[in-house]
C-alpha cells in the first residue's frame, strides 16, 4: 500500500509504525501489512469502494540515555 509521508505525522507519540517501509522517491511510502476483511471494522472506516485497508504493528520507541562525550566539542 502507498502512504503519503506526512501521514506519518499522525502517530502517537512515542511511537512509530512497525513495519518496513520503502521510500517511493514521490513523497511517499510503501508499506505491507495485513488486509483487514473483517466486515464489521471495514464498515467503520472512511474510504471508497475501490479502496482497502491494511493493519501494521504500532511499535513504542526505547530511550536508552545518552553517554557523555569522551572529548570536549571545538
Amino acid at each position: 500500500m502507498e502512504i503519503p509521508h506526512l501521514l506519518l505525522g499522525f502517530a502517537e507519540p512515542e511511537t512509530f509504525i512497525g513495519a518496513t517501509m520503502s521510500d517511493t522517491g514521490r513523497g511517499t511510502f510503501l508499506v505491507s501489512g495485513r488486509p483487514i476483511t473483517d466486515r464489521e471494522t471495514v464498515d467503520k472506516m472512511s474510504m471508497e469502494l475501490y479502496e482497502t485497508a491494511i493493519e501494521v504493528p504500532k511499535a513504542e520507541r526505547t530511550f536508552h540515555g545518552v553517554t557523555p562525550a569522551t572529548q570536549p566539542v571545538a
